[in-house]
Protein backbone atom coordinates (compact mmCIF):
# COMPACT_ATOMS: atom_id res chain seq x y z
CA UNK A 1 0.00 0.00 0.00
CA UNK A 2 1.64 3.31 -1.10
CA UNK A 3 1.73 6.73 0.28
CA UNK A 4 0.16 5.33 3.46
CA UNK A 5 -0.46 6.27 7.13
CA UNK A 6 -0.78 3.88 10.06
CA UNK A 7 -4.29 5.62 11.63
CA UNK A 8 -6.70 4.70 14.61
CA UNK A 9 -10.26 5.19 15.34
CA UNK A 10 -12.90 4.52 18.25
CA UNK A 11 -16.28 4.46 18.25
CA UNK A 12 -18.24 5.07 21.15
CA UNK A 13 -21.44 2.91 20.20
CA UNK A 14 -24.59 2.77 22.30
CA UNK A 15 -24.33 -1.26 22.60
CA UNK A 16 -20.49 -1.59 22.00
CA UNK A 17 -17.32 0.46 21.63
CA UNK A 18 -14.75 -0.40 19.40
CA UNK A 19 -11.13 0.28 17.80
CA UNK A 20 -9.63 -0.05 14.03
CA UNK A 21 -6.04 0.54 13.93
CA UNK A 22 -5.53 0.66 9.98
CA UNK A 23 -3.11 1.32 7.21
CA UNK A 24 -4.50 3.62 4.82
CA UNK A 25 -3.58 5.04 1.61
CA UNK A 26 -6.74 7.42 1.70
CA UNK A 27 -8.85 4.99 -0.35
CA UNK A 28 -9.05 1.52 1.69
CA UNK A 29 -8.00 0.49 4.73
CA UNK A 30 -5.90 -2.51 5.33
CA UNK A 31 -6.40 -3.43 9.22
CA UNK A 32 -3.92 -4.14 11.50
CA UNK A 33 -6.32 -4.40 14.55
CA UNK A 34 -9.78 -4.51 14.76
CA UNK A 35 -11.33 -4.85 18.39
CA UNK A 36 -14.57 -4.71 19.97
CA UNK A 37 -15.82 -4.80 23.53
CA UNK A 38 -19.95 -4.64 24.62
CA UNK A 39 -19.94 -1.97 26.66
CA UNK A 40 -23.21 -0.82 26.88
CA UNK A 41 -22.70 2.52 27.22
CA UNK A 42 -26.49 3.12 26.26
CA UNK A 43 -28.25 1.57 28.90
CA UNK A 44 -31.16 3.26 29.68
CA UNK A 45 -30.28 6.31 28.04
CA UNK A 46 -33.41 5.78 25.81
CA UNK A 47 -35.82 5.99 28.96
CA UNK A 48 -33.57 8.47 31.18
CA UNK A 49 -31.67 10.29 28.43
CA UNK A 50 -28.48 10.00 31.44
CA UNK A 51 -25.22 8.13 31.16
CA UNK A 52 -25.88 5.11 34.15
CA UNK A 53 -21.99 5.88 35.88
CA UNK A 54 -21.59 1.94 35.50
CA UNK A 55 -21.82 2.27 31.81
CA UNK A 56 -19.29 5.09 31.85
CA UNK A 57 -16.83 2.77 33.84
CA UNK A 58 -17.36 -0.08 31.72
CA UNK A 59 -16.28 2.03 28.57
CA UNK A 60 -13.53 3.71 29.86
CA UNK A 61 -12.11 0.40 31.15
CA UNK A 62 -12.83 -0.05 27.11
CA UNK A 63 -10.90 2.68 25.94
CA UNK A 64 -7.82 2.10 28.35
CA UNK A 65 -7.54 -1.22 27.09
CA UNK A 66 -7.13 0.11 23.48
CA UNK A 67 -4.65 2.44 24.79
CA UNK A 68 -2.27 0.15 25.55
CA UNK A 69 -3.66 -2.14 22.42
CA UNK A 70 -2.32 0.70 20.37
CA UNK A 71 0.65 1.80 22.17
CA UNK A 72 3.07 -0.50 20.51
CA UNK A 73 1.45 -0.07 16.97
CA UNK A 74 2.22 3.52 16.68
CA UNK A 75 -0.51 5.18 14.78
CA UNK A 76 0.90 8.25 13.40
CA UNK A 77 -2.97 9.55 14.20
CA UNK A 78 -6.37 8.54 16.52
CA UNK A 79 -10.07 9.81 15.87
CA UNK A 80 -12.69 8.81 18.07
CA UNK A 81 -16.66 9.40 17.36
CA UNK A 82 -19.55 8.91 19.79
CA UNK A 83 -22.59 8.56 18.32
CA UNK A 84 -26.51 8.07 18.65
CA UNK A 85 -25.73 7.92 22.81
CA UNK A 86 -24.28 10.98 23.07
CA UNK A 87 -26.80 12.66 21.09
CA UNK A 88 -29.49 11.70 23.21
CA UNK A 89 -28.01 11.92 26.92
CA UNK A 90 -27.50 15.26 28.49
CA UNK A 91 -24.83 14.40 30.76
CA UNK A 92 -22.43 13.09 28.30
CA UNK A 93 -19.63 16.13 28.91
CA UNK A 94 -18.37 14.54 31.95
CA UNK A 95 -17.32 11.55 30.11
CA UNK A 96 -16.18 13.28 27.18
CA UNK A 97 -13.46 14.71 29.26
CA UNK A 98 -12.00 12.08 30.68
CA UNK A 99 -12.34 10.22 27.36
CA UNK A 100 -10.02 13.53 25.64
CA UNK A 101 -7.65 12.72 28.81
CA UNK A 102 -7.19 8.76 28.10
CA UNK A 103 -6.85 9.58 24.26
CA UNK A 104 -5.62 12.79 23.93
CA UNK A 105 -7.77 13.97 21.26
CA UNK A 106 -11.58 14.61 21.92
CA UNK A 107 -14.39 12.46 20.62
CA UNK A 108 -16.99 14.26 18.14
CA UNK A 109 -19.97 13.57 18.92
CA UNK A 110 -21.42 13.26 15.58
CA UNK A 111 -24.67 13.97 13.59
CA UNK A 112 -26.66 11.06 11.95
CA UNK A 113 -25.90 12.66 8.85
CA UNK A 114 -22.18 12.32 9.41
CA UNK A 115 -22.32 9.01 11.04
CA UNK A 116 -24.07 7.89 7.72
CA UNK A 117 -21.52 9.45 5.69
CA UNK A 118 -18.49 8.02 7.44
CA UNK A 119 -20.53 4.52 7.28
CA UNK A 120 -20.90 4.94 3.93
CA UNK A 121 -17.26 5.54 2.90
CA UNK A 122 -15.94 2.84 4.89
CA UNK A 123 -18.30 0.79 3.29
CA UNK A 124 -17.84 1.24 0.16
CA UNK A 125 -13.87 1.08 0.61
CA UNK A 126 -13.81 -1.98 0.01
CA UNK A 127 -16.74 -3.21 -3.32
CA UNK A 128 -13.97 -3.38 -5.70
CA UNK A 129 -15.66 -6.14 -8.14
CA UNK A 130 -18.66 -6.82 -6.22
CA UNK A 131 -20.89 -3.83 -7.40
CA UNK A 132 -22.62 -5.80 -10.88
CA UNK A 133 -21.11 -3.75 -13.89
CA UNK A 134 -18.70 -2.03 -11.76
CA UNK A 135 -20.58 0.56 -10.91
CA UNK A 136 -23.96 1.68 -9.98
CA UNK A 137 -26.14 2.57 -6.64
CA UNK A 138 -25.17 0.92 -3.51
CA UNK A 139 -27.18 0.53 -0.19
CA UNK A 140 -25.58 0.85 3.01
CA UNK A 141 -27.16 0.42 6.10
CA UNK A 142 -25.84 0.62 9.90
CA UNK A 143 -27.78 -1.17 12.31
CA UNK A 144 -26.29 0.28 15.87
CA UNK A 145 -27.31 0.08 19.14
CA UNK A 146 -29.41 3.07 19.79
CA UNK A 147 -30.06 4.32 15.85
CA UNK A 148 -29.96 3.25 12.20
CA UNK A 149 -28.29 5.34 8.76
CA UNK A 150 -29.51 4.62 5.56
CA UNK A 151 -27.95 6.15 2.90
CA UNK A 152 -27.61 5.39 -0.81
CA UNK A 153 -24.61 6.94 -3.30
CA UNK A 154 -22.81 5.88 -6.00
CA UNK A 155 -20.21 3.18 -6.51
CA UNK A 156 -17.07 4.15 -7.14
CA UNK A 157 -16.04 7.03 -5.75
CA UNK A 158 -14.20 10.16 -7.66
CA UNK A 159 -11.07 11.50 -6.49
CA UNK A 160 -10.30 14.83 -7.47
CA UNK A 161 -7.13 16.01 -8.81
CA UNK A 162 -6.21 17.80 -5.54
CA UNK A 163 -6.42 14.36 -3.68
CA UNK A 164 -9.80 14.85 -2.21
CA UNK A 165 -12.12 11.85 -1.86
CA UNK A 166 -15.49 13.09 -3.54
CA UNK A 167 -18.69 10.59 -2.26
CA UNK A 168 -20.94 12.76 -4.62
CA UNK A 169 -24.57 13.11 -4.02
CA UNK A 170 -25.83 10.79 -0.74
CA UNK A 171 -29.35 10.47 0.05
CA UNK A 172 -29.25 9.49 4.00
CA UNK A 173 -31.28 9.39 6.97
CA UNK A 174 -30.66 8.46 10.09
CA UNK A 175 -33.80 6.78 12.65
CA UNK A 176 -33.73 6.40 16.30
CA UNK A 177 -34.26 2.49 16.05
CA UNK A 178 -31.57 -0.21 16.97
CA UNK A 179 -31.39 -3.29 18.64
CA UNK A 180 -30.53 -2.03 21.97
CA UNK A 181 -33.21 0.92 21.76
CA UNK A 182 -35.94 -1.74 20.42
CA UNK A 183 -35.27 -4.19 23.10
CA UNK A 184 -35.62 -1.98 25.79
CA UNK A 185 -38.77 -0.25 24.55
CA UNK A 186 -39.86 -3.31 23.62
CA UNK A 187 -38.60 -6.52 24.83
CA UNK A 188 -37.59 -6.22 28.46
CA UNK A 189 -39.76 -8.65 30.95
CA UNK A 190 -40.32 -10.65 28.09
CA UNK A 191 -38.58 -14.19 27.61
CA UNK A 192 -38.71 -14.95 24.91
CA UNK A 193 -41.17 -11.91 23.70
CA UNK A 194 -44.72 -13.07 23.06
CA UNK A 195 -45.57 -12.83 19.58
CA UNK A 196 -48.51 -10.10 20.67
CA UNK A 197 -44.86 -8.21 21.78
CA UNK A 198 -43.05 -8.81 18.83
CA UNK A 199 -45.91 -7.76 16.93
CA UNK A 200 -46.16 -3.65 18.35
CA UNK A 201 -41.98 -4.00 17.75
CA UNK A 202 -42.80 -4.74 13.72
CA UNK A 203 -45.71 -2.60 13.67
CA UNK A 204 -43.14 0.53 15.23
CA UNK A 205 -40.68 -0.34 12.78
CA UNK A 206 -42.44 -0.25 9.79
CA UNK A 207 -44.63 2.94 10.51
CA UNK A 208 -40.87 4.59 11.11
CA UNK A 209 -38.71 3.30 8.11
CA UNK A 210 -41.49 2.82 5.51
CA UNK A 211 -41.62 6.24 4.57
CA UNK A 212 -37.61 6.43 4.83
CA UNK A 213 -37.18 3.76 2.50
CA UNK A 214 -39.94 4.79 -0.24
CA UNK A 215 -38.09 7.91 -0.14
CA UNK A 216 -34.65 6.87 -0.72
CA UNK A 217 -35.26 4.21 -3.27
CA UNK A 218 -37.79 5.91 -5.40
CA UNK A 219 -36.44 5.97 -9.10
CA UNK A 220 -33.12 4.16 -7.96
CA UNK A 221 -32.11 0.65 -9.27
CA UNK A 222 -29.99 -0.67 -6.26
CA UNK A 223 -27.28 -2.26 -7.48
CA UNK A 224 -25.79 -3.87 -4.30
CA UNK A 225 -27.29 -3.62 -0.69
CA UNK A 226 -24.35 -3.89 2.42
CA UNK A 227 -25.37 -4.62 5.44
CA UNK A 228 -23.08 -3.11 8.42
CA UNK A 229 -22.33 -3.78 12.20
CA UNK A 230 -22.90 -6.23 14.97
CA UNK A 231 -26.36 -7.61 14.57
CA UNK A 232 -25.85 -8.69 10.74
CA UNK A 233 -22.02 -9.76 11.48
CA UNK A 234 -23.71 -12.18 13.95
CA UNK A 235 -26.67 -13.25 12.01
CA UNK A 236 -23.61 -14.04 9.61
CA UNK A 237 -21.77 -16.47 12.40
CA UNK A 238 -25.15 -17.86 12.90
CA UNK A 239 -25.95 -18.89 9.67
CA UNK A 240 -22.61 -20.49 8.90
CA UNK A 241 -22.78 -22.11 12.44
CA UNK A 242 -19.34 -20.22 13.87
CA UNK A 243 -18.14 -21.20 17.37
CA UNK A 244 -16.12 -17.89 17.38
CA UNK A 245 -15.88 -15.11 14.90
CA UNK A 246 -14.20 -15.51 11.94
CA UNK A 247 -13.38 -12.06 9.97
CA UNK A 248 -12.36 -13.75 6.90
CA UNK A 249 -15.61 -16.09 6.68
CA UNK A 250 -17.65 -13.36 7.81
CA UNK A 251 -16.26 -10.28 5.75
CA UNK A 252 -18.55 -9.85 2.64
CA UNK A 253 -20.76 -13.19 3.12
CA UNK A 254 -24.40 -12.99 2.17
CA UNK A 255 -27.50 -13.02 3.79
CA UNK A 256 -30.76 -13.85 1.76
CA UNK A 257 -34.44 -12.77 2.92
CA UNK A 258 -35.21 -16.51 3.69
CA UNK A 259 -31.76 -16.75 6.25
CA UNK A 260 -32.61 -13.57 8.23
CA UNK A 261 -36.44 -14.56 8.92
CA UNK A 262 -35.38 -18.20 9.57
CA UNK A 263 -32.98 -16.48 12.13
CA UNK A 264 -35.15 -14.26 13.45
CA UNK A 265 -37.99 -16.86 13.84
CA UNK A 266 -35.39 -19.22 15.35
CA UNK A 267 -33.80 -16.23 17.68
CA UNK A 268 -37.40 -14.75 19.18
CA UNK A 269 -38.60 -17.87 20.22
CA UNK A 270 -36.13 -19.23 22.51
CA UNK A 271 -35.66 -17.98 25.92
CA UNK A 272 -32.29 -15.82 26.52
CA UNK A 273 -30.11 -18.78 27.85
CA UNK A 274 -30.83 -20.67 24.92
CA UNK A 275 -29.78 -17.79 22.59
CA UNK A 276 -26.56 -17.61 24.36
CA UNK A 277 -26.02 -21.60 23.29
CA UNK A 278 -26.51 -20.75 19.84
CA UNK A 279 -24.36 -17.33 19.86
CA UNK A 280 -21.50 -18.50 21.03
CA UNK A 281 -19.34 -16.35 19.04
CA UNK A 282 -20.95 -12.84 20.22
CA UNK A 283 -22.91 -14.17 23.84
CA UNK A 284 -22.93 -10.66 24.68
CA UNK A 285 -25.68 -9.90 22.38
CA UNK A 286 -28.35 -12.62 23.10
CA UNK A 287 -30.47 -9.95 24.95
CA UNK A 288 -30.48 -7.30 22.06
CA UNK A 289 -30.34 -9.90 19.03
CA UNK A 290 -34.14 -9.90 18.48
CA UNK A 291 -34.58 -6.21 18.51
CA UNK A 292 -31.67 -6.16 15.80
CA UNK A 293 -32.49 -8.58 13.94
CA UNK A 294 -36.31 -7.24 13.67
CA UNK A 295 -34.48 -4.14 12.34
CA UNK A 296 -32.65 -5.69 9.56
CA UNK A 297 -35.97 -8.30 8.86
CA UNK A 298 -38.16 -5.09 8.33
CA UNK A 299 -35.59 -3.46 6.42
CA UNK A 300 -35.19 -6.13 3.85
CA UNK A 301 -38.78 -6.96 3.61
CA UNK A 302 -39.95 -2.81 2.62
CA UNK A 303 -36.72 -2.87 -0.22
CA UNK A 304 -37.51 -5.72 -1.52
CA UNK A 305 -34.21 -6.97 -0.86
CA UNK A 306 -33.31 -10.76 -1.52
CA UNK A 307 -29.96 -10.45 -0.55
CA UNK A 308 -27.37 -8.28 1.10
CA UNK A 309 -23.71 -8.41 1.22
CA UNK A 310 -22.24 -8.47 5.31
CA UNK A 311 -19.28 -6.21 5.78
CA UNK A 312 -16.93 -5.70 8.53
CA UNK A 313 -16.16 -2.53 6.35
CA UNK A 314 -17.80 0.47 8.31
CA UNK A 315 -17.82 3.90 10.18
CA UNK A 316 -14.32 3.04 11.77
CA UNK A 317 -12.96 2.50 8.03
CA UNK A 318 -14.49 5.80 7.20
CA UNK A 319 -13.17 7.76 9.92
CA UNK A 320 -9.96 6.36 9.12
CA UNK A 321 -9.98 7.38 5.71
CA UNK A 322 -11.77 11.00 7.00
CA UNK A 323 -8.52 11.47 9.06
CA UNK A 324 -6.00 10.65 6.20
CA UNK A 325 -7.85 13.18 4.07
CA UNK A 326 -7.33 15.71 7.20
CA UNK A 327 -3.79 14.84 7.77
CA UNK A 328 -3.15 15.20 3.91
CA UNK A 329 -4.44 18.83 3.73
CA UNK A 330 -7.63 17.32 1.85
CA UNK A 331 -11.64 16.51 2.25
CA UNK A 332 -13.67 13.40 1.86
CA UNK A 333 -16.60 15.80 0.62
CA UNK A 334 -20.29 14.58 -0.02
CA UNK A 335 -23.49 16.58 -0.86
CA UNK A 336 -26.55 14.93 1.07
CA UNK A 337 -30.20 15.20 1.03
CA UNK A 338 -32.17 13.80 4.10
Amino acid sequence: MKDHLRLASLDLGTNSTRLLVADCDGARTETVDRRMVITRLGEGVDESHQLLSAAVERTEVAIAGFVEAMRPLKPEGVTAAATSVLRDSRNGQKFLDRAEEMLSTRPRILSGDDEGRMSFLGAVSDLEGLVPGGAGTVLVFDIGGGSTEIITGEFPLAVAGDGELTLGELFLKSVDIGCVRMTERFLRGSDPPSPFVVGRMESFLVARLKPVIEMMLKGREIGLAVGLAGTVTTLSGIKQGLGEYDTDRIHHSRLTRKDVEDLFVSLATVPIDERKEVMGLEPGRADIIVGGAAVLRVIMDLAGLDEILVSEKDILDGLVIELYHRMKGSGAGAQSQG
